[in-house]
Order: structure tokens, then sequence, then C-alpha cells
């Protein structure tokens, strides 16, 4: 007979009550907004319960998709919005009153939800009405992921104006998502995570709090608005008892710092998409047991339970994901939401005294980070002076150092590698290979948009803008205006571009020096100075990262080691165009120039970059590119006569070093 549960577990009693699970999301998007739009229609047909929006680079970092820095990006890691009419397809058959929307956008974070309500609006929807998320956290931005634009204090202001706007109009959007989640990709510890993520949630809420748009009464309620993005690794045990930390460390600021007396609008709300660092292209089939272990930590504990996750794809270190795979991490969700009996339980962990240690520990840590970044004046100060930046690339540089040691383990990588070859990955059409005449119909379709809109509302739109920028106001009704005249993404970041300026962050790569084990490292260092020798300088290396493209820790961490193995190494960080990068390479006269590229961009960039080098004389010059290629697209690179490609699965930093050291000594030439 059917066994009834009840709230102990134990069999014939009445069914118990389940909680409700998660919002249940897949992060997607690609090539166009109406492709994408389809992909949407798809998923949730398929039982997914919110939509999570991924933008391709240009739309991230405000640019038309005719811009030059935007060449080969267009729809590569996600949908390019440039106007309304993008964003009406995109949600095109969804009732965006009825929809929960997260869209993974920050620099123009405003911009993107003032396309969003004006979508809304020719719906016929209320402002209201609408429910969703904007991640809107540049301060991570400037650390990790690398999509900023403006300078700190001027992103800050835009931060504040969107949670000003959303607690008077849109008051059950939440808007901000603090994320930590990048902070973890780019190697932090689960203390810093933390203390980072809470130091950023605590720089806006004093901006708000300080500002004057949120009055004193209304401030606690924006306050509850605040929601974190994390991420969860392997070590589930102690992810979790990261989020019990965070709940416990965000309670403490709402009541201590902020006086919120309301328990509620103290509660710690996130969403996750657990870790894609830890993904291995050797044995990707593995990588499904990591996402299911990952996804525990955020929903074991009842206290500590993520409201929405979004789970990543078995493929994701081989290259973009098919909806087959997005179909796959969605059932994992289901099968765990629905199947288990997870959901009647209260919480597992409460009163446990080892949970109990771990999460004090974790949080007396953070505690102390948290202190020492208030000592420097907050999270602004930290990024500005770099602090943050060299912390996170020296504890990368710590965790490359272990797993090429063989001290952290990673199946299939440093242990158990010999095996049976996956049936999952043989053949062709294992990932999503966007079509590359995407590009050119957006261009197309943006030209169009241009020539039927009214030429005159744009102008007044975007004066109205630029000038609510110079004189402090909210700029938020500006570009809802904006946005129904027809603005285009590249011309609204183009008009603050004129008010704020752009911005470079520290690169943080002098403070990884040091990290490799100098024993390991020793035959490399007589190898380069013998070659040194012979050349009669240092070996240099220019290392680039054209396109948009801000993923740099795996660049960050190539500077580092070749600069402890003695190069002298050129590295000017993110978001360089290919011209820049030749020209470097020539003046410092580089024996070989690297190029990182993990937007999926790279045969196009890499072409240019290579016929820029002929064009100026150094077609002798060899390159070497890293990123996320698949099979076919090693071979195109090859055959424009890059000498060596790498990717995810060469994580031995002091092999590949060699192996260029081997590529010098023999002249440059193209294995």
């Amino acid at each position: 007979m059917t066994e009834k549960r009840d709230g102990t577990g134990v069999g014939n009693g009445p069914a118990a009550p389940r909680d409700r699970p998660w919002l249940i999301r897949t992060y997607s998007g690609h090539s166009s907004a109406k492709a994408s739009n389809a992909l949407y229609r798809t998923n949730l047909a398929r039982g997914q319960t919110g939509l999570s929006v991924a933008f391709d680079l240009p739309t991230q970092t405000a640019y038309d998709s005719d811009h030059p820095l935007a060449r080969g990006e267009v729809g590569k890691v996600g949908v390019p919005v440039g106007h309304l009419g993008d964003m009406e397809a995109l949600f095109d058959g969804i009732p965006l009153e009825r929809m929960n929307t997260s869209m993974t956008i920050n620099a123009p974070a405003a911009w993107l939800l003032a396309l969003y309500i004006a979508a809304a609006e020719r719906q016929g929807a209320a402002r209201a009405d609408l429910a969703g998320t904007t991640q809107n956290d540049v301060i991570k931005e400037y650390l990790s992921r690398g999509t900023y634009i403006f300078p700190p204090a001027a992103s800050l202001r835009l931060t504040e104006d969107v949670i000003a706007f959303t607690c008077r109009e849109v008051p059950k959007w939440n808007p901000m998502n603090v994320c930590s989640y990048h902070l973890q990709e780019a190697g932090a510890t689960p203390e810093q995570e933390l203390a980072f993520a809470l130091a950023t949630a605590v720089a806006v809420l004093d901006a708000v709090r300080d500002g004057g748009q949120v009055g004193a009464d209304a401030f606690p309620q924006a306050v509850g608005r605040i929601s974190f993005f994390v991420n969860a690794g392997i070590r589930f045990v102690t992810e979790m008892c990261k989020m019990r930390a965070f709940a416990r460390l965000w309670d403490e600021i709402c009541r201590e710092r902020y006086g919120v007396e309301d328990p509620a609008l103290r509660r710690f709300r996130y969403g996750v998409q657990v870790n894609s660092l830890g993904l291995t292209e050797q044995q990707p089939e593995n990588n499904v047991y990591r996402i299911l272990l990952e996804m525990l930590a955020v929903v074991l504990s009842k206290e500590a339970r993520a409201r929405a996750v979004q789970l990543p794809t078995w493929n994701e270190a081989l290259g973009l994901p098919r909806p087959w795979d997005q179909q796959w991490s969605l059932r994992l969700q289901q099968i765990v939401a629905y199947e288990t009996d997870l959901l009647e339980f209260g919480d597992l962990f409460d009163g446990s005294p080892v949970v109990e240690a771990k999460v004090e520990a974790l949080a007396a840590g953070a505690r102390d980070e948290l202190n020492a970044i208030e000592a420097m004046g907050g999270a602004v100060a930290a990024v500005d002076s770099g602090y943050m930046k060299e912390q996170l690339v020296r504890s990368n540089a710590r965790r490359v150092a272990a797993i090429e040691a063989g001290e952290q383990v990673v199946v299939g990588v440093n242990r158990f590698t010999d095996g049976a070859e996956s049936p999952l990955t043989a053949g062709e059409g294992t990932v999503l290979t966007v079509d590359h005449t995407a590009e050119d119909a957006q261009i197309r379709g943006l030209l169009a948009w241009r020539e039927r809109r009214d030429a005159a509302a744009v102008k007044r739109a975007l004066a109205g803008l630029e000038r609510a920028a110079r004189e402090g106001a909210n700029v938020m009704e500006a570009s809802i205006d904006c946005a129904h005249a027809g603005v285009t993404t590249g011309e609204w970041g183009e008009a603050l571009r004129r008010v704020f300026g752009e911005y470079r962050a520290p690169t943080g790569i002098d403070a990884g020096a040091g990290a490799a084990e100098a024993e390991a490292l020793e035959a490399l260092r007589e190898r380069v100075a013998a070659l040194s020798g012979r050349l009669g300088r240092a070996v240099t290396m220019v290392v680039g990262k054209p396109g948009l493209d801000g993923h740099s820790n795996g660049a960050e961490q190539v500077a580092v080691r070749a600069a402890d193995a003695g190069m002298d190494v050129v590295y000017d960080g993110i978001r360089l165009t290919p011209a820049e990068i030749v020209a470097a390479a020539k003046e410092r006269e580089a024996h070989v120039v690297g190029l990182s590229i993990l937007s999926g961009s790279h045969v196009e960039l890499v072409r240019e970059v290579v016929r820029l080098m002929r064009e100026e004389g150094l077609g002798e010059v060899p390159v070497v590119v890293g990123g996320i290629v698949p099979p076919a697209d090693e071979g195109a690179l090859r055959n424009m006569g890059v000498a060596r490609v790498y990717t995810p699965k060469d994580y031995d930093l002091n092999r590949v070093l060699n192996e260029i050291v081997d590529l010098l000594d023999r002249g440059g030439e193209a294995a």
C-alpha cells in the first residue's frame, strides 16, 4: 500500500505538508531575442518556474552591436538587447505581470530595467505588479567579472537610483542582487566571499541611507528588498555552513547597523548558481554529480535555503550548452524538489554542534575581514586601492598551485584520470554553436530600428537623460522615456559615459607572485633564464584579453606564473581591442603573445589579432590562445597560424609555460 508521510518521516500518519519549492530557473539566452524567446517558452513548458536572462557582452557593457568592441561578441554568451523592440521580442507571449524574471545585468542595470518596464507597459502591465531581480552589483565587476563601465562612485550612484525608484514604483522588485558568485569563481575563500559581499551591501545601503532619495520611514523596506546571489562549491558541508553564516551576519548588520526591527526585513534572501569553476573538461560526465552535490549545500538547510536555484550544465567547460543539456539540469532540480521528502521537514541541522562550530568559525573570519575593509574606508576604497582584487588573485593562485601539486583532488584531472571515453562527447554537436550569421542579422535589425524611429524624440530623451545624470537627479524615469522613444543601448551608455567617464580596475597580479611552490618552479626558471640569455634580454610575453570578455582569472594566473618564472610580462587588464594588444606587442618587442578569450568569440578576435600582427611586421612572433575552445575551432585557429591552443584541461601552468619556452627555442613555429 502507499505509505503516507507525516512531519517526522514516519509512515502511516497524515500526509505531511510540504514547503513550496524554490524558484527553478535556467540561466539562458543566446543569438537573438527571437531565438531566446523560443528557448524561454520551451523551458517554461518543461517546468521551469522563473526566468533568468543572460545578456551578451555588448549589452552588458552598454555598446550597440555595431560598435568596434562588439565585433565577434554579439549573441555569444547571451541575448543581444539593443532597444525596446528587442526587449519586446524577448518576452513575446510571456505575460510579465505574472512572471518572476532575474536579469544578470550590472553597470547598465538602470537601462535594462527601464527597457523591461517599458516592454511591460506595452503589454498593459502596471509597474507595481512586476516581480523580479536586477543583479546591479557593480563592485564585484571590478573584482571578478569585468563588465563595469563607470568609476565606482558613479556606479554606486546609479545603483542607488535603481533602489530608490523601485521602492516607490516597483515594490515587488529586488533592485540589487549582491553577488558573491563571481568572487568564488575568482578564487575567494568562504570567509572572503562572505566579507566582500557583505561589505558591498553595506557600501550600497550606506549610500541609500545617506543619499536622501529614500526617507527614514521607507529605509527598512529598502533594506528588506536587497537580495543576494551566491556560489556553492563542491565542499558542500562547508558551503551549507557558509549559507547559515551569511544569514547570521546579515541579520546582525541589518539590526545593529541599520536598526531594522522587523525580522522579515532582516531575512537573508538569496538565489544561487552552483560552482562553474570546478566543472572539468576531462571526464565531463562527472560534472553532473558535482552539480547535484553542490546544489545540496543550498537546499538541505531550511533556515538557509535558497529562494531561487539555477544550475550550470555538465558540458559548460566544453562550450555553450544545448537545450537538452539545460533540460538535464532542470530535471536535477525537479527530482530533488518533487520526488524526495526534503521539503517535508524542518531544518536538519539546528542543534548540531559540528555545524554550529563551523558556522561560527566562518562568521568570525568574515567579521575580521569586514573590520579590515571598514578600516580602509569601506568596499569602494578597498576596490580603488586594489586590496580586494589582490586578495582574490592571491587566493586563486594558491588554489591553482594546490591542484597542480595534487593537494586539492579533482577527480579525472589530477587523480583517477584513466577511464573509458565518454559517449556523451563522441561525435559532432556536443555543444551549442551560435549561428555566425546572427551578428550580421542583429546589426541589420539595429540599423533598421534607427531608421524608422523618431529622431527628434530620441534626441529629446537623450538630452533629458544626460541632464538628469549631470544634475544628480534619479535617472530611472529619464531612462524609461529613452526606452519608449527608441534610444539604443549604446546611445544610453554613451550619454552616461560623457557624464561619468570610464574606469579601468586594478589587475591585482603583483599580489599573486610567489604562490606556486618554488621547487616546482625552479627547473622552469632555469630554462627561462637560459633562453633569456640567448635572446640577450628577458623573455617578454604579452598577455592580452581582446574583446569584451571580462573573465580574467585565467589570464591573471598565467601572468602571475610567467612573472614568477622570470619572464617580463605585459598585462594591461581586460577589454582591449586587437589593435591595442598588437601595439603593446610591438612597443615591448614581445617574444610571444598570449590571448585569453572565454566568451566564444575566439575565432573572430584571434583572426583580427593575427592579421594586424602581420601588418605590423610581427608575423614571426608566435601567438598562443587559451579559452573554452571546441575541437573544430581549435583546428580553425591553428590554420590561422596560432602556435598553441589551451583549454580548461590544461590546468598545469608550469607545463604550459614549459611548452611556450619549447616553442621559442624552436623559433616559434606553429605545431
